[in-house]
């Protein structure tokens, strides 16, 4: 299938999941493209996906220069080391991996205005995968306040690779959960309203459970699959 095929069936499946769970939050498709150039992302913008995620700061760059002037909003969804924040953090919209404040205190350095920033929760408990630990998450955000130059518009937090359905949805309503907990703190700098969650494999479980960003790679792909998110 093409990409626009793959774009216009990945946007039905989304509504079909969203009317017969009566759900009503709005869903924006991040394009994870760590694993494709400026063609296939020009093939998506024709598709209308215009969020685009990248996971490493040479490709993003890269892409970032040879897409200038299209209508695209970029996004960081890899781990970000402190000494690559100052080249790339004010060409960014979104970072969805804020994790240590060492980050937070770089980043405020640098950015020219207020960053939307997830912060990155381990659900999973997972020793290969980056982020907070769920019980450290509200104490790191009270410590953020400081930072005027970060704003925690939600969470974000990346699934085990299983196909236990109750396993997923435990990850993601865990992240909506701890959300909803920051969320009404009502804290200026962190109104925390979003949830970056969900993948090609399990979107359609982070839906159910209130995902709002979704960060999606091989099934937007005419190679039907074979990139990892």
């Amino acid at each position: 299938m093409s990409i626009k095929e793959n774009v216009e069936r990945l946007l039905k499946n989304i509504d079909k999941i969203k009317i017969e769970n009566n759900l009503t939050q709005s869903i924006t498709i991040c394009a994870a493209t760590k694993y494709v150039g400026p063609n296939e992302m020009k093939e998506l913008l024709k598709a209308g996906i215009t969020n685009f995620g990248e996971n490493r700061v040479q490709d993003f760059l890269m892409k970032y220069e040879e897409l200038q002037g299209e209508p695209i909003t970029w996004h960081f969804i890899g781990t970000l080391q402190t000494n690559k924040v100052k080249k790339m953090i004010n060409k960014i919209s979104y970072l969805h991996s804020l994790d240590r404040e060492s980050l937070a205190e770089e980043i405020n350095k640098h950015r020219e205005t207020p960053l939307n920033c997830f912060v990155q929760v381990n659900c999973s408990g997972e020793s290969s995968k980056h982020g907070l630990n769920v019980r450290d998450v509200q104490s790191f955000i009270y410590k953020l306040e400081k930072y005027d130059k970060i704003k925690i518009i939600g969470l974000m937090t990346m699934a085990e690779h299983t196909s236990d359905v109750e396993v997923l949805k435990q990850t993601f309503r865990t992240l909506r959960e701890l959300r909803d907990t920051i969320k009404a703190l009502k804290l200026p700098y962190a109104p925390c309203t979003e949830l970056s969650m969900g993948m090609s494999n399990d979107y359609h479980i982070a839906i159910l459970e209130g995902a709002t960003v979704l960060r999606i790679g091989s099934l937007l792909y005419s190679n039907g699959g074979n990139n990892d998110d």
